[in-house]
């Protein structure tokens, strides 16, 4: 689970893993009214997107002041297995010798035609510095994918918890 903050635009932003698909089904109507609690002092809209984790690079541990980025593209469905490979073979390689990243991954709606990727670092400063080299990777990624980047977003790491490897 994490829990992202843009201050300065009054944004929250927060992510749950599910082990599998039966697993994020069963626990949709408690988190449903549980969501809705929780969010009514800090929200009055919320959005809820359900998504397949492509591909995944499981966060290090994260202290204070950890940042987060995520990139929201549109992708023609029958393009989603184009975009997969070409972020699992390409980008991750590329990103990964970024300074300061700390996870990443590549979640898609097959049928919506829309993919994300999230990007953890270990400190803002790193978050910065990785603007150029990191839109250099999208931009041939999304070209080569045939895909369309649709909004770009930062945020303060709040809380990043994760469940140690098996």
């Amino acid at each position: 689970m994490g829990l992202f903050a843009d201050r300065a635009l009054g944004k929250l932003l927060v992510g749950s893993w599910w082990e599998d698909e039966a697993s994020r089904q069963a626990s949709y109507e408690n988190l449903s009214k549980r969501r809705a609690e929780m969010m009514a002092p800090f929200a009055q809209t919320v959005t809820v997107d359900n998504w397949e984790a492509a591909v995944a690079r499981r966060a290090e541990e994260l202290g204070p002041g950890a940042g987060f980025r995520l990139v929201h593209m549109d992708v023609e469905p029958a393009d989603i297995d184009l975009l997969v490979d070409t972020f699992r073979d390409t980008s991750l390689p590329k990103v990964q010798k970024v300074p300061g990243l700390a996870g990443i991954s590549l979640l898609i709606d097959r049928d919506g035609g829309r993919a994300a990727v999230g990007a953890l670092y270990a400190d803002r400063d790193a978050l910065v510095a990785s603007r150029g080299a990191v839109a250099a990777v999208r931009g041939e990624a999304t070209a080569k994918a045939r895909a369309t980047t649709r909004s770009l977003e930062e945020f303060e790491v709040v809380l990043a918890t994760a469940v140690p490897h098996a």
